[in-house]
């Protein structure tokens, strides 16, 4: 069942894809990077103010995990502009909304519920990857087809979210429905950027809570300089019995020393790494970029 489903959803791009702007000595040091994966190793990179870009197996579909709470969280911040909520209203989140075994801040330091304001529920889910808060704001807006709708609506088709964070714990198979091809990150994160989609408001809120992300130090951040401002989030799958791990996972925006951006999306998808030659895979690429790109 693994095999049929694995093959269904992850369409793997066999070469890299080259764009006359790209640097051919960026492109073979992640080659070189890549093998210690131990898997597929997908990765779009996008100079924001020069237009430069680079992908390698750029439109694989590859498996999201908790990279998709930040398009979650663009929707749900996409509403708050439309006026359905507000940042500051409270919520009512019950005992029964925070569900044990699964990754939760928010469960650990509210077991019994809690009322809360909404700003701080999307930072939970963003800058803490909390999955209660995740499901509790995906049930609040309606579900995952309306954050599909909401980022078709910005002209994105190569992401896509069909399952919530309990229902990937119910099966193994199931975290593959929910997908993304890393140039297509890359293209959201740049309308982030540019604040094409949100109200200035909402936009820096994102921002913040994005630089906020304390999940994945050994990845984008890995090997740059300590200061660097990061906006980022990462997803992580369990893994198997066999050491199979479908998901490890960065995408963010760094800001360069000359005051420039690159959007920057790296996924290493059914590895057979440890954790940590995973994480350092990451962070090797996102080096190897930061020291080119800040030439």
């Amino acid at each position: 069942m693994y095999k049929i489903i694995a093959s269904s959803f992850l369409i793997i791009t066999l070469s890299a894809g080259i764009s006359h702007a790209q640097d051919k000595n960026l492109t073979a040091q992640i080659k070189e990077i890549a093998p210690a994966a131990k898997g597929i190793v997908g990765v779009s990179i996008l100079g924001i103010e020069s237009g430069d870009t680079l992908n390698y197996n750029g439109n694989a579909r590859l498996v999201m995990h908790s990279v998709m709470k930040f398009p979650i969280a663009m929707t749900v911040l996409h509403l708050v502009d439309k006026g359905k909520y507000k940042l500051d209203q409270k919520l009512k989140v019950g005992k029964k909304d925070l569900l044990p075994n699964t990754h939760s801040p928010l469960r650990d330091k509210y077991p019994d519920g809690t009322e809360i304001q909404l700003s701080e529920l999307i930072g939970y889910m963003v800058s803490q990857s909390d999955n209660n808060a995740c499901d509790f704001l995906l049930k609040k807006i309606g579900g995952t087809e309306v954050v599909e709708d909401y980022i078709q609506s910005l002209g994105i088709k190569g992401i896509a979210i069909n399952a919530s964070e309990a229902g990937m714990a119910v099966s193994w198979e199931v975290q593959y429905l929910n997908w993304c091809k890393p140039a297509d990150m890359v293209y959201l994160l740049d309308i982030f950027y540019h604040g094409k989609a949100l109200s200035k408001t909402s936009n820096d809120f994102l921002w913040k809570i994005m630089t906020e992300t304390n999940t994945g130090p050994n990845r984008i951040k890995g090997l740059l300089p300590k200061d660097v401002i990061v906006a980022h989030k990462t997803g992580t799958s369990p893994t198997n019995d066999a050491g199979l791990s479908p998901a490890t996972n960065d995408v963010g925006i760094i800001t360069l020393p000359n005051g420039k951006h690159l959007a920057i999306a790296i996924f290493v998808c059914n590895s057979n790494a440890d954790e940590a030659t995973r994480d350092l895979v990451i962070a090797k690429i996102a080096k190897a970029a930061w020291d080119y790109y800040s030439k």
